[in-house]
């Protein structure tokens, strides 16, 4: 089982040749951001219209308002994403929700020149309707990159969990052998998870080694045992007879 079934971690080599690794965010979770955002949106255009509606019956008269609705409108469409992507989350209120944030491929901070190009590049991702092109483009990008992001070399990624969220178990196994022989790929996808597991819940170890299932033959705790004891029988040398 390749580390891409594991977890959504997406290696990134730096010029200087460190490697790093960035939890992308996949569809489904930006899909829900999306909507998330697109209701804000349409909420603050609601009190945005009514509360110009008011100044043109009171004071500016209906062209002055009119005018000023548009501007409106035309700042909140090309500049709400920025505004919250420069800000110190990195991410809209809908991508916020979702535990998600814009960041650079490097893993740095997003610039402004990178979230203008991503955004102004939304009317594209949007073609011919609903995002299809973007989404297309998600599906076939290892790091789930629409075109904007392509283009504005950037990614949505996994924001950092709170910290109460880390180590609330500890395993003691012993080594044991995998039923079935493991290629190098399926070894480094098991030695991945015995080194990044402390960092992870009760919930998050069971969930990841739930995908191990057909290995295992168990779920929950007694299939977590079970990838320990694998991945602690790999990691004492015992992999060395993989394909």
């Amino acid at each position: 089982m390749p580390t891409a079934l594991a977890d959504t971690l997406e290696s990134v080599e730096l010029a200087d040749g460190v490697q790093i690794h960035l939890r992308v965010a996949g569809p489904a979770a930006r899909s829900v951001a999306w909507l998330i955002d697109v209701l804000i949106f349409v909420a603050v255009i609601f009190i945005v219209s009514m509360g110009i509606n008011l100044l043109s019956d009171l004071l500016i008269g209906e062209q002055v308002g009119q005018g000023l609705l548009l501007l409106a409108l035309f700042l909140l469409n090309w500049f709400y994403n920025v505004f919250f992507e420069m800000s110190g989350k990195a991410a809209t209120p809908g991508q916020r929700h979702m535990g998600l944030k814009v960041v650079s491929v490097s893993g740095g901070p997003v610039r402004l020149p990178q979230s203008m190009i991503r955004n102004i590049l939304r009317v594209v991702d949007f073609m011919p309707g609903a995002y299809l092109f973007g989404l297309t483009c998600c599906l076939c990008t290892s790091r789930f990159q629409r075109l904007g992001d392509l283009v504005a070399d950037t990614v949505v990624v996994y924001a950092d969990k709170p910290q109460h969220e880390g180590v609330a178990m500890k395993v003691n196994a012993d080594p044991l052998p995998p039923p079935l022989p493991l290629n190098r790929e399926e070894q480094a996808a098991m030695l991945q998870f015995l080194e990044r597991s402390p960092r992870w819940s009760d919930a998050r170890k069971m969930e990841l080694s739930d995908v191990l299932e057909p290995l295992t033959k168990r779920r929950g705790m007694g299939g977590l045992l079970d990838t320990v004891r694998m991945a602690l029988w790999l990691q004492t040398g015992g992999g060395g007879r993989g394909r």
